[in-house]
Order: structure tokens, then sequence, then C-alpha cells
């Protein structure tokens, strides 16, 4: 396996998945692309971005605006080009789709050739988890490759519990 991909969302726990997932490119000596889905603008426009690996050190005026398409795309780039800064590698790749978030995950898996996908699992909405599943499920259910699910548990505050949130050394 030479060729991973993260997906990230904009989650307080997305430090963790993309840590957790560089540790497991740096066992294998794989390249490592980022994703990130853009989707429900609602999402956007709910989210507290002081805790939130990426942007914890934006000024106001960089914040996410929900105005248009473009604006999200670039605010997006602009957190996955942070995230990169984070690893300290500048030959990871940087990828943003706009759409469904499982299939867009699945289309960025096959362009960037990825032998296998690091994601995190947790479902924001538990009625939308009893209709259609999460994210990492619907990905689970029609992926060709291996998954690497990171599984997240969120308190009722939405923010990860300590024991989710310690290291993970990944040996192979």
């Amino acid at each position: 396996m030479k060729k991973i991909l993260i997906a990230l969302d904009f989650s307080s726990t997305a430090q963790y998945v993309l840590e957790t997932g560089n540790e497991l490119a740096k066992a294998m000596n794989a390249q490592v692309a980022l994703v990130h889905v853009v989707s429900d603008v609602t999402y956007y426009s709910s989210l507290h971005y002081s805790p939130i690996f990426g942007f914890d050190c934006f000024s106001s005026t960089d914040i996410v605006q929900t105005d248009t398409a473009e604006q999200l795309r670039a605010a997006s780039f602009r957190y996955l080009e942070k995230s990169k800064k984070h690893l300290n590698n500048s030959t990871i790749k940087t990828i943003v789709k706009s759409g469904d978030c499982s299939e867009m995950i699945l289309l960025a898996a096959n362009e960037f050739k990825a032998d296998i996908i690091v994601m995190g699992s947790h479902s924001r909405r538990e009625f939308e988890k009893i209709l259609m599943g999460s994210t990492s499920e619907r990905v689970l259910r029609k992926s060709v490759i291996p998954l690497f699910i990171i599984p997240i548990k969120v308190d009722q505050a939405n923010e990860p519990t300590i024991s989710q949130m310690n290291k993970i050394k990944v040996v192979l």
C-alpha cells in the first residue's frame, strides 16, 4: 500500500483523524492525500470554529463564509492546507470535492488511486443515521478498497471523549 487518502470534516476530532492517518502513512511509507467534501451548507453555518483544528488560529475575517459555493471551497482548501502544514509534509496532496460525502470520498480515492481510505466514524444526527447510515458506513458499503475507520465517540457537548483522543501508535 503506497497511497492513503485521509477524509476530513470540520469537526473537532479532525486533528485526531489526521494525525492517526498520518501515523499509518509513515508506518507504510505511503503518499498522502487529504480530502474534504463540501456538501450541506447548513452544516458550515452551525459550526463553532474555535475548537476546530484548522480554524483555531484564523482571524474572524477568515471564518468560513457560506454565501457562495466558491467561498466554501476556498475555505476548505485553506483548511486542508493548514492541516498539511500541521503535518509538516509539503508532498501531501489536497483535494476538495462538492456533493454527496460518501460518493465524493470514493471518487477522490479512485482519482488518487488510493490503496486505503482513512476516516473517522461519528454521526451528527441520530435520525439521519437511522434512515441512511453514516458517511463512513456508506463508504464502507460501496468501497472496493480497504478502509481504516477511526471510531470517535462524542459526549453530549459533541466533544470527543478523552479516551478517544489518546495518540494511537500504528505498528505494521
